[in-house]
């Protein structure tokens, strides 16, 4: 295969890649920020204390990150289907990415918060501060460069469950690498397709990195 064949298949397989890795990781976003930060306010000590919705909400954490994702993908078709009407495509393959991603991140997230020196919540409950003052006003602005430096890591693991996808129609890069590098025997664009992925998992690194660092710079000068 000559690159003037590669390039336009490689092209559109970036495209799906960073599409499907973007609302995957949006979505955990959304979902696993929550769920992170539940996880600390209702654990012991937490200002929203109960140890029964701690443990329902560690137990499906926990449950969705052991899955593997090959068969979490597989398990969920019926629901992807039913989401986006058909289990084949980019689109169809952020159901099972963001549903996978959302554990992952809430466990990096109630990481970060948990580092919060709790002195800052006390000041604010003795203040006359509530819940959502807490939340707001100290967990989420002092956990911040953490938060992204999870995020940057859940956007990477993201793209690596991205390639696997391909193995069942995800398309983006991980379809191509199987159709053409292991399928045809094109060991040319193996390679080319591990490169373009190692290019995109380091400026996404590198640019995790400066938001962090200058997130870490403006916090220690404020």
């Amino acid at each position: 295969m000559t690159w003037d064949e590669m390039r336009p298949l490689l092209e559109q397989g970036t495209i799906d890649t960073l599409y499907m890795t973007f609302w995957s990781t949006l979505i955990a976003l959304i979902g696993g920020l929550p769920l992170g930060v539940l996880l600390v306010l209702t654990d012991r000590g937490g200002p929203l204390r109960n140890a029964v919705v701690n443990k329902v909400i560690g137990v499906v954490v926990n449950i969705g990150r052991s899955l593997p994702f090959i068969i979490l993908m597989v398990a969920l078709i019926p629901v992807t289907r039913s989401i986006v009407g058909t289990a084949i495509g980019p689109t169809a393959a952020i159901v099972p990415l963001a549903i996978g991603a959302i554990p992952f991140f809430a466990r990096l997230v109630e990481t970060a918060v948990r580092e919060v020196d709790h002195g800052l919540v006390e000041a604010v409950h003795a203040m006359g501060g509530g819940t959502w003052t807490v939340v707001l006003k100290v967990l989420l602005p002092q956990s911040l460069p953490s938060l992204v430096a999870g995020l940057t890591t859940t956007f990477i693991a993201v793209i690596g469950y991205s390639a696997m996808a391909g193995a069942v129609g995800g398309g983006g890069l991980g379809t191509l690498a199987l159709v053409y590098g292991y399928q045809r025997f094109e060991e040319g664009f193996t390679l080319i397709t591990v490169v373009v992925l190692v290019v995109i998992v380091t400026a996404v690194q590198l640019i995790g990195d400066g938001l962090v660092r200058l997130l870490a710079r403006r916090e220690r000068t404020s």
